[in-house]
């Protein structure tokens, strides 16, 4: 078993490193070793060959495997290869390609956002953004690029005085709130969430913003039935759990409530490639979550009448805000670890450092794609962001 292992690790980890099992210590690779691996229960062949992300993943968090560096170096050694781990695509049907009923992805939706703003609190900085934020400086607070990540998006949609502003999958309700307060417009929220719903609402009052803003428990589906209509969308990380085929749905949706002209600007977290997502994710983290490539969400764009005005990659950025967030996270380890045990720490720590090295490696980007409905000639043609 040690050689099957010794072949397989050496396979994805393209650095060399020491590994420690019962059977005692090998060198894999050529120079000196980078880290070392201590094995304590052997993965079985079986799950190694199901799915690498798995097999790894869940003997991290069991603590059957540890590595004597950073978890965060030890991953961006080598999660630029992940086109090397295996996933056994049949045998993982039902978690990889789940259903995109309206019942099941609130399920799944919840599973993760409903952990408790208690557990967020912790981590998240006090807007309680959890998307990639923008560092315009070395020196910016993690709050800061949140603040500045908002300003930016709001900028980008060239806000006025009056206006409507739609947020799909609106969190717990910043952007919104920003943009009533920066810019007078009146805004609408809409999430699956039961807890940023409940704390959406509560920051509203607190802000005195009811004659503004409103918050709604609604699917993005029931959108186009709604009756309402807006001269800007925006969406922050919400279409990665939308599902693939679900996107021209989605987008259609836009469509019915966005008013001529009116602006559109589509944040998320992309790939270079199309592919159904890690098993290790879509089991623990993120339930149906799928990331989508970059180029198949401009292709479905010209079919809804939307015309692209600008695209912005943003992937250094959410490398940093990951790091921040592991950060702040490992601060309160003890704090985490009595309201949730040792293995979900492990698990989430596992999540955020291995979500920095993707981003750090290119395996995941992060785009903004501002649009216009239809062809707008009054926007200013120097781009002023």
């Amino acid at each position: 078993m040690k050689e099957f292992v010794k072949a397989y690790l050496g396979k994805i980890i393209p650095v060399a490193c020491n590994l420690v099992t019962e059977e005692g210590c090998v060198k894999l690779g050529e120079g000196e070793p980078e880290f070392t691996i201590t094995i304590h229960s052997m993965p079985s062949k079986t799950d190694l060959m199901t799915s690498t992300s798995l097999a790894l993943g869940e003997a991290y968090m069991r603590g059957d495997i540890e590595v004597d560096r950073d978890l965060y170096e030890v991953l961006d050694l080598f999660m630029g290869h992940m086109d090397q781990f295996t996933t056994n695509h049949s045998h993982l049907k039902k978690l990889l390609f789940t259903s995109s009923s309206k019942k099941n992805q609130k399920k799944e939706v919840t599973s993760h956002y409903d952990i408790g703003n208690d557990f967020y609190r912790l981590w998240l900085d006090q807007t309680m953004s959890y998307s990639c934020a923008y560092f315009k400086s070395e020196t910016d607070t993690l709050t800061q690029a949140q603040i500045n990540k908002v300003d930016h998006i709001l900028e980008k949609l060239q806000l006025q005085q009056g206006m409507s502003l739609l947020d799909i999958g609106c969190g717990w309700g910043f952007l919104l709130i920003e943009a009533a307060k920066k810019y007078k417009v009146n805004g609408v929220g809409i999430t699956l969430s039961e807890e940023q719903y409940k704390k959406f609402t509560e920051r509203i009052k607190e802000n005195h913003l009811e004659n503004q803003l409103t918050v709604k428990l609604m699917d993005y589906r029931e959108l186009g039935e709604s009756g309402l209509s807006f001269d800007r969308v925006v969406s922050v990380g919400m279409i990665e759990h939308v599902g693939r085929d679900q996107y021209k749905e989605f987008m259609e949706q836009v469509e019915k409530v966005l008013k001529p002209k009116g602006l559109f600007l589509l944040h998320y977290i992309s790939a270079l490639k199309e592919y159904p997502g890690d098993p290790w994710i879509k089991r623990y983290i993120f339930p149906g979550g799928v990331i989508p490539s970059l180029r198949e969400i401009i292709n479905l764009l010209p079919d809804y009448h939307f015309y692209t005005l600008d695209v912005e990659s943003l992937r250094r950025h959410y490398n940093k805000t990951l790091l921040c967030w592991r950060k702040n996270y490992n601060a309160n380890k003890d704090k985490v670890i009595s309201m949730f045990g040792e293995e979900f720490y492990r698990m989430w720590d596992l999540y955020l450092a291995s979500c920095a090295s993707t981003f750090d490696n290119g395996v995941i980007d992060l785009h903004q794609i501002l649009m216009s409905k239809g062809v707008n000639n009054d926007l200013p043609m120097v781009r002023t962001v």
